[in-house]
């Protein structure tokens, strides 16, 4: 068991939580509760262009829909707030002010053209982009010459070190030359912190102990220790996690399709089923499953066991998944789901207990619950029509025309229909007709919703009734006498 494990998950409220993020939460959700630690949840809002206070509700949202909680945050408090970055401003000019009195930070007042041009000279010469340090010994007499022409100063950081390392929990010992570092800009001219500042900063007085986040940070990581060295902090353990990428290889984008919790949430997708598949991606239990249950998953948890490679974001595996945990779902449960769908789209649906048959024919049928609508909108149409150029031709054929006959005169005397009578009057055109099969089957199937594929045949005559059983069948033969029974 560990001993005084802080980790946090620190989004930017510009959006909603993508998947790569609500990945990185959960690891560092499933570690703080393995260990016995605390998780922070700090919002990190210092782009005021871009930031809003419906992305940190949303955001806040989607955490909780997935299950993850927090043991300090903005909307809980703690010992360590405030816990926005935006009303954390006079801290970050405190210390930035430090590195400056200490000589490890200096005002720039280069302007941002004058800047770009001087990248462009360095990429003619093939050389690193980095900032060229011009500004580094500016007299008094210099600077006060500038800020007469009204320039505003950034705050740049001095890297003096010839080269930084760290041990990073999962990729091992990284090193970075200087040299391909520079002197980077820690607060801009409006007094706000840059985000490698604020973070060291933020991790230190929070006091956190674990920083798990994604591989892409990487290259913030040295500069992030250089500044921990220079106000004589220990840095915490660095754990970066592999990206998330598509099939082609390339990260996850829009092309993808769904890219937040939020539309994977919309389509249908059980917040364990989306936790538990998002927990797998770089991380395997030793056992091989791989459906998990969060227990386990923190019981389990391992640092040893999450992979240095990239992971794959598989569609089909996520929908076998969720398919999954939705059999795991109790009658109840599911028909609530079902209801929730369904009352919106049908005005005739009144009662819970009205999708319950539909229900029990759905629950081993759908991988997500966007999938109950299609599906059941054979359940409530008054006139099927067949899907496709198929579905026609199917009821068009001789065989199919003589079942669907064959059909009718087996109900002419019946007062009601069920499974157990509708397998009955099944059994009784095949040996009338001697058709059997597909052959015998799709007609009626096609007949009586429309479609080729569906919930279990006599499940879904028996919720449809003798009358409209009688009706939709003698429309498919081209009878214009409908049957009224």
């Amino acid at each position: 068991m560990y001993e005084n494990i802080r980790t946090r998950f620190a989004p930017s409220p510009t959006g909603r939580l993508h998947i790569g993020n609500a990945r990185t939460a959960i690891l560092n959700w499933l570690f703080a509760r393995h260990s016995g630690g605390r998780l922070i949840l700090r919002i990190e809002d210092t782009d005021r262009q871009r930031s809003t206070k419906e992305s940190e509700e949303a955001i806040i949202e989607d955490l909780k829909w997935l299950g993850i909680d927090w043991d300090e945050g903005p909307d809980c408090g703690g010992d360590f707030g405030p816990y926005r970055q935006s009303e954390r401003l006079d801290i970050y000019s405190r210390y930035a002010e430090k590195l400056r009195e200490m000589g490890r930070a200096y005002p720039c007042y280069c302007k941002p053209e004058e800047l770009e041009e001087r990248r462009r000279e360095r990429l003619k010469r093939k050389e690193t982009i980095i900032y060229d340090g011009r500004c580094r010994e500016l007299t008094e007499s210099a600077k006060k010459k500038l800020e007469a022409e009204g320039r505003r100063p950034v705050l740049r950081f001095k890297v003096e070190e010839k080269e930084v390392s760290f041990e990073d929990r999962i990729k091992g010992k990284i090193s970075f030359l200087s040299e391909n570092i520079g002197d980077f800009v820690i607060m801009r001219q409006n007094g706000m912190p840059m985000y490698n500042f604020s973070c060291v900063v933020d991790d230190h007085l929070m006091r956190v102990s674990h920083v798990i986040r994604g591989d892409d940070h990487v290259s913030n990581t040295p500069r992030q220790v250089l500044l921990y060295r220079a106000l004589g902090w220990d840095p915490p353990v660095f754990a970066h996690v592999p990206m998330i990428l598509g099939k082609d290889g390339a990260r996850l984008s829009k092309r993808w399709g769904a890219v937040s919790v939020a539309q994977y949430r919309n389509l249908g997708y059980l917040p364990d089923a989306l936790f538990n598949f998002l927990s797998l991606l770089s991380w395997s239990s030793e056992s091989g499953d791989e459906i998990i249950s969060k227990d386990r998953l923190i019981k389990e948890f391992d640092f040893d066991r999450i992979s240095a490679s990239a992971s794959i974001f598989d569609q089909q595996k996520l929908d076998w998944m969720n398919g999954i945990y939705i059999r795991r779902l109790s009658i109840e449960e599911f028909t609530d789901m079902v209801y929730s769908v369904l009352k919106s789209s049908y005005d005739s649906i009144s009662k819970k207990e009205e999708v319950e048959p539909i229900a029990r024919m759905l629950h081993n049928k759908v991988e997500r619950l966007s999938q109950i609508s299609e599906i059941a909108k054979i359940f409530f149409q008054k006139n099927p029509i067949p899907e496709n150029d198929e579905a026609f031709s199917i009821l068009k054929s001789s065989d199919s025309q003589r079942v669907l006959e064959a059909f009718l005169r087996a109900v002419e005397d019946m007062d009601k229909i069920d499974r157990e009578r509708f397998q009955k009057v099944m059994n009784q055109i095949k040996k009338d007709t001697e058709i059997s099969g597909k052959s015998l089957w799709m007609p009626v199937r096609v007949a009586l919703t429309g479609s080729m594929h569906g919930p279990d045949l006599p499940q879904i005559a028996e919720f449809l009734g003798l009358k409209k059983c009688r009706e939709f069948i003698s429309r498919a033969t081209g009878q214009k006498r409908v049957q009224d029974g």
